[in-house]
């Protein structure tokens, strides 16, 4: 289900359009962005996209009052850009109540700045601004162009923890001709995990239609909104914006044993459910997400086992994937990532060394270090569990994962013991208390028995992703129909 993203371009304070990025061919359609975005929210949209033409003209922020004022006046989700030069505008933006923030030509002209503010900030907050010209990138409110040729630029970034991309083609936008459909579905068929927001060129409702049948899932519009060629209504039917944002995810998870993926109960009881690169393969081909394969080999033989089972993997599917188990320090997650792996996951080790997660995301970004959490509800509360859920620590969940974020972790990967295997249903509420107290993703994990629990893990629980493994081992739920069943409940899920 497509996200439709509406757009307001401020011009000294007004609300304006250009046509293919001409500042002479400015046409004013409202002299009061607030009262255009309160119209937005109450035809029923969720999010807006704000850009300060002025400011990409004057290389700083110019509009963050107009910013604040639409965000202090309305619930809208708003992300916003244009002359995001420095830490100081990115700061600025979140002050005025920015949800995310856009960065282009930072991201062409200093790449290592660029990179500092994912890590600082994290892949969900920040969207990277790709405005294409005959094929390369343009910067500076598009009046220059650069030599980055879009799919390379794209591939450095993306590897480095970007989900959020944000493509304009320059000789579509404001001409109303149609989006540049192929362009956007080659770039969906390069990096399939991607959120894709489609930007230019929508002259109606069939475009956004057209968009979403390619499978571009998100899309913003503007000039036909304000010229009356798309009909709101009709869209906001067949596209209710309730369970829009970033695509929930859904991810199989592969426990590993001396190179043979094993599933119990309550962390016991362990049987074979076949060859984990087989099976990893046969996953990313069925639709899933992103994979997890996690190492519950003792020996040292058994790490070389797995660290070659990353390698095989890495050759044979085309979505991301995250390994843990033995990571202890900095040494294991290089080896890990050298060997392929796209994310590592650090469970009792960041609890005996929480530093470790400063080291890891220091080195390598955010984007690469999850943070898996063992809980249990015992009588007094949350407590989290090391050694594979056989030992109790004193940390508390909720006050684990806060301090988890604050140390830099992308995303942190959530088991209940007392729901592990079981298949009665996630732990919803204390999924709902994560979700809210936090601002990285949340991995719902422990649970999962039918399509259900993962509509109510989206739902009820507001996790970011869902992950199970003895469902999908044992073929109890396919991943093509628990996708179809998602879509068909409102929940955005990517087919």
């Amino acid at each position: 289900m497509i996200e439709l993203i509406p757009a307001i371009d401020i011009i000294n304070g007004q609300c304006v359009r250009l046509t293919m990025g001409d500042y002479s061919q400015k046409k004013v359609y409202n002299s009061n962005p607030v009262e255009v975005a309160r119209s937005f929210e109450k035809m029923g949209f969720r999010r807006l996209h704000v850009v300060d033409l002025d400011g990409a003209q004057s290389k700083h922020i110019v509009n963050d009052a107009v910013l604040h004022s639409i965000t202090e006046n309305t619930s809208l989700t708003v992300d916003f850009g244009g002359g995001i030069k420095s830490e100081e505008d990115i700061e600025k933006a979140f002050a005025a109540g920015a949800s995310m923030v856009t960065v282009g030509s930072i991201a062409v002209t200093n790449p290592e700045l660029f990179c500092s503010w994912l890590d600082k900030y994290g892949a969900h907050r920040l969207i990277l601004g790709a405005d294409v010209r005959n094929g390369k990138i343009a910067i500076n409110g598009w009046k220059d162009d650069s030599e980055e040729e879009l799919l390379p630029f794209l591939s450095q970034y993306i590897h480095r923890g970007v989900i959020h991309v944000l493509c304009t083609e320059i000789s579509r936008d404001g001409a109303l001709q149609g989006p540049a459909i192929e362009l956007y579905r080659q770039i969906m068929q390069e990096y399939s995990h991607l959120h894709l927001i489609a930007s230019g060129g929508v002259s109606c409702n069939e475009d956004l239609h057209r968009l979403e049948r390619a499978g571009i899932p998100a899309a913003v519009f503007g000039k036909a909104f304000y010229e009356g060629r798309i009909d709101a209504a009709e869209l906001l039917a067949s596209y209710p914006q309730k369970e829009m944002g970033l695509a929930k995810r859904i991810i199989p998870c592969l426990d590993v044993k001396d190179g043979m993926t094993v599933k119990g109960t309550n962390f016991v009881n362990l049987r074979q459910a076949g060859d984990p690169v087989e099976l990893g393969q046969a996953y990313s081909d069925a639709g899933a997400d992103e994979l997890v394969f996690l190492d519950i080999t003792a020996s040292v033989e058994g790490r070389k086992t797995f660290t070659n089972m990353v390698t095989q993997v890495a050759r044979k599917i085309n979505i991301p994937f995250t390994v843990g188990g033995g990571i202890n320090e900095l040494d294991d997650v290089e080896r890990l990532l050298y060997a392929g792996a796209d994310k590592v996951s650090v469970n009792s080790a960041a609890i005996r060394n929480p530093h470790l997660i400063n080291e890891i995301t220091g080195k390598f970004g955010s984007q690469v270090c999850v943070c898996a959490i063992d809980a249990r509800l015992d009588d007094d509360g949350w407590y989290c569990y090391v050694r594979g859920g056989r030992e109790k620590t004193k940390l508390n969940l909720f006050e684990w994962a806060k301090e988890v974020q604050d140390r830099g972790a992308g995303e942190i990967l959530f088991t209940s013991m007392n729901h592990d295997g079981v298949k009665t249903g996630f732990a919803y509420d204390a999924l709902a208390r994560l979700s809210d107290e936090l601002s990285i993703p949340v991995i719902a994990s422990g649970g999962a028995g039918k399509m259900e629990h993962f509509r109510d893990a989206f739902t009820l629980g507001r996790a970011d992703a869902a992950l199970a493994a003895s469902v999908f081992h044992f073929g109890e739920i396919k991943i093509p129909e628990l996708k179809k069943y998602l879509r068909a409940e409102g929940i955005n899920v990517r087919l």
